[in-house]
């Protein structure tokens, strides 16, 4: 079979900060902006990467979740614990010092897992977890 990763989602609760992040302080492309207010759905991506993308979506605009499983998310992405990615680059180093540079939120500066990878940490607006390991 032949298949990719085209989207991946992660929610946001504040757009224009969401934009702000992946844009300004990753480098990412926005591609896509649609919806209005805190109704947007907005889909970024690596430069030169363009059939690779995360979609940035309001947590709980599905009308099949109840206001129960609203709170839960809500407070789930408070604690910064209902959404991460994992990316990766050949300079660790160079992106966290300009992801840094660029006042992204630290969680863990770059570190030997004892698993084996080396990577680091950051959250962004919504309290999602960007991990970012190092290609060797």
């Amino acid at each position: 079979m032949d298949i990719s990763i085209h989207t991946s989602v992660l929610p946001h609760t504040d757009p224009e900060a969401s934009v702000g992040f992946y844009r300004d302080v990753l480098g990412f492309e926005v591609r896509s902006d649609v919806g209005q207010g805190s109704m947007r759905w907005i889909t970024v991506g690596p430069a030169g990467q363009p059939d690779t993308s995360i979609l940035l979506a309001p947590p709980a605009a599905d009308p099949g979740i109840t206001e129960e499983e609203r709170r839960i998310i809500a407070e789930m992405m408070a604690k910064g614990t209902y959404g991460w990615i994992l990316l990766a680059t050949q300079d660790l180093d160079g992106v966290f010092a300009q992801v840094r540079e660029r006042k992204g939120e630290v969680v863990q500066e770059p570190t030997l897992q004892p698993y084996g990878i080396r990577d680091c940490a950051f959250r962004d607006p919504a309290g999602n977890l960007i991990r970012i390991q190092e290609l060797r």
